[in-house]
């Protein structure tokens, strides 16, 4: 044992981590974590475990890298053979996406520091008829399963539009170009926000942050208005999942930091 490790044993164990849950975070993020990084799951493992030891929660935490159900069984062959990025790989691939993201319009301001994020409707589990998919994985396929979607458009339009009248919300936006994470990002470049967000663990993640499918909202609220507003969807029939807060400035995901909203802007898009 060299001297790097023998510093690298003495941290973990100040930090509590064994050996098998330091090299499953290693797995979880392809890479040795730094000291940082460490803190950051602890930090979450604390909040969010429910009581599981650390390296039972670690366990579930990596994304699934095997083939899915939910990938139509008559697109192309090789598009089941695609690989599912760890969330750090995502952070290159929200970086090829910024020249759509930055080409979009912004709209108005609704997003501030500690906002509430939701995304209302259907988590999306499909990711090939996208910006993503077709400009950073190069697919040709044609859009599948294509269905009338405007009854849904404007029945979620309704209710959210309702809430905002009677200032439940701050507002709302659809999920367009971009999928979720380029829907974020046009909504807090005006403030300059960021956001600090979970994705969720049931579907691909690059499916979850980049998929362009469905009828899907980013509604921003504050804390006091999220039960009423969590009752109003519940008795509207209508899905929706806690993402996290807007924050200062800074982009994370899972905890792994995917750089400054300045990063995703048209100034500061040439320089990466």
């Amino acid at each position: 044992m060299n001297e790097n490790e023998i510093i690298e044993e003495g941290v973990l164990e100040a930090m509590g981590i064994s050996r098998p849950a330091y090299e499953e975070i290693q797995t979880i993020i392809g890479r040795l974590p730094s000291v940082d990084e460490l803190s950051t799951l602890m930090a979450m493992w604390q909040t969010q475990s429910g009581g599981q030891g650390l390296l039972s929660w670690l366990k579930g935490q990596p994304h699934s890298t095997e083939r899915h159900d939910y990938i139509e069984s008559d697109l192309e062959p090789q598009s089941k053979e695609i690989r599912e990025p760890r969330v750090r790989e995502c952070i290159d691939i929200a970086r090829a996406l910024i020249p759509s993201i930055a080409a979009e319009p912004t709209g108005e301001t609704f997003v501030h520091r500690g906002d509430a994020l939701y995304m209302v409707g259907d988590v999306s589990e499909l990711f090939v008829d996208s910006d993503y998919g077709r400009k950073y994985l190069h697919l040709a396929v044609d859009p599948i399963n294509m269905t009338d979607e405007s009854e849904a458009e404007a029945y979620l339009e309704l209710i959210l539009s309702s809430m905002q009248s009677n200032d439940a919300l701050f507002g709302f936006r659809r999920i367009g170009s971009g999928g979720l994470f380029g829907t974020l990002v046009q909504s807090c470049i005006p403030s300059q926000c960021g956001f600090d967000i979970l994705a969720c663990r049931e579907v691909r993640l690059d499916a979850f942050l980049f998929g362009e499918r469905g009828v899907r909202y980013i509604a921003v609220l504050d804390e006091p208005k999220e039960d009423f507003f969590l009752q109003k969807l519940s008795e509207a029939r209508v899905n929706c999942c806690f993402l996290g807060r807007a924050t200062k400035g800074r982009i994370l995901i899972d905890g792994m930091d995917f750089g400054s909203i300045h990063r995703y802007t048209k100034q500061e898009s040439g320089g990466l």
